[in-house]
């Protein structure tokens, strides 16, 4: 993610860092990257709440310590995740936002990046009609899980069997674009350049007796 030009590491922590690194592990980020995204979270919320952010942050090495202390407390968020949660909240928000309301705006998930909800996601990739890529799919991920559940499993399978496996796939797709990745849309098929016409009674007529001769009947 590309640091905003007024944020240094330094003030969200590079001290910390060590503290920052263990934790890695468990929210699967890299420590710069989650660095930036609080710098560039602080940066948004002066720009939106400047004269409450001054108030509050105005004294240098308050702001710090900050910083500081909200990367030790969304460590385990991923730093695109907290960037669109805190732009959610300066939308809807009057008020200077808190680390709380942070974590619960994270913690819808899947809405901050066009998610549908994991039953959503599964009745739609079961009612999508072929070809699969060419549908209107509400997102790419639902489209991937699907496939990579495979679509005649899907079809054919009993829900308590085929739903544990989808969600497994979902969730695992979900986790990548929270993460940042962007999926590929799926590529409709090529239509043809001429479309068929239908054969006429003779030219099928001819078919059927050239299948018939090929089959010797």
């Amino acid at each position: 993610m590309k640091r905003r030009s007024g944020a240094s590491r330094t003030e969200a922590g590079q001290s910390n860092k060590s503290n920052s690194n263990s934790r890695q592990d468990n929210a699967g980020q890299s420590g710069p990257d989650l660095i930036d995204a609080i710098n560039q979270i602080f940066a948004e919320f002066e720009l939106a709440y400047h004269n409450q952010y001054h108030k509050a942050y105005g004294d240098p090495e308050r702001l710090v310590l900050t910083k500081k202390y909200w990367l030790e407390c969304l460590a385990d968020f991923y730093p695109q995740q907290l960037v669109l949660a805190a732009r959610q909240l300066v939308k809807t928000q009057e008020y200077l936002p808190t680390i709380s309301s942070l974590i619960k705006a994270c913690e819808q998930g899947n809405d901050l990046f066009g998610l549908p909800a994991l039953r959503d996601a599964y009745t739609e990739a079961c009612r999508a009609p072929a070809p699969k890529a060419a549908f209107d799919w509400s997102h790419p991920a639902v489209y991937h899980a699907g496939k990579a559940t495979d679509w005649f499993v899907l079809a054919t399978e009993p829900e308590d069997k085929v739903f544990p496996l989808f969600s497994y796939y979902y969730k695992q797709l979900c986790e990548r674009v929270m993460r940042g990745e962007s999926l590929h849309e799926p590529v409709p098929p090529a239509l043809a350049d001429k479309p068929s016409r239908p054969l006429s009674f003779a030219e099928r007529d001819e078919r059927l007796q050239t299948l018939r001769r090929h089959l010797k009947v």
